[in-house]
């Protein structure tokens, strides 16, 4: 497969909090894409990508970490949000990174992974998925979700276990992702989707 042909697919860490599992959980998830012949990936942390938390107006020049982040998600042919659950919903920081761009996630495809507690990140999952259609963009109905996530670890310390459910969830999604991005950024180079 051609670099052409490869589906661009930014994932996004979107917590930032201290002791975070996030990066853990997006390293697994990366690893899996990244072995995929189709995928190539871009792995979007938070924290080193300094966002402020302080939206410009309109017409306001972007702060230079916003302007490098469009660049980068504006390249994506495809989106997968890493966010915990707290309290029910999801880290106000990935809030804030979502409302700095626009026409970065339009017609594009979003998948999510989401950890917590026994809700396994599923109403942090419902809430992105009203944000993103707002947005324009195209949140898959799949999910990987990872409740009480702490128990997936293996004897040896490794996560998840090898046996885990959420590593055919993952497979699953990367597929309808694929396609889902492959179909769309067909439709996008065809005709510019106009909101």
């Amino acid at each position: 497969m051609t670099e052409h042909e490869r589906l661009r697919v930014a994932v996004i860490i979107g917590s930032t909090r201290n002791g975070r599992f996030g990066p853990t959980v997006a390293g697994w998830f990366t690893a899996r894409a990244r072995r995929r012949g189709d995928l190539e990936v871009d792995l979007v942390d938070l924290v080193e990508a300094g966002l402020p938390q302080t939206l410009t107006d309109e017409g306001e020049p972007l702060p230079g970490t916003v302007a490098d982040l469009a660049v980068r998600l504006a390249a994506a042919d495809a989106f997968v949000v890493v966010t915990p659950e707290y309290n029910r919903s999801f880290p106000a920081p990935l809030k804030t990174a979502i409302d700095w761009y626009y026409e970065e996630w339009q017609a594009k495809p979003v998948a999510f992974v989401a950890y917590g507690r026994e809700s396994g990140g599923l109403h942090a999952i419902d809430q992105l998925r009203q944000i993103f259609t707002e947005l324009h963009a195209v949140p898959l109905r799949d999910a990987v979700s990872l409740p009480r996530y702490w128990n997936l670890f293996a004897a040896d310390g490794t996560w998840p276990k090898a046996a885990a459910d959420c590593n055919t969830a993952a497979t699953a999604v990367l597929d309808r992702l694929s396609w889902w991005a492959r179909a769309l950024r067909d439709a996008r180079a065809a005709r510019p989707y106009v909101p």
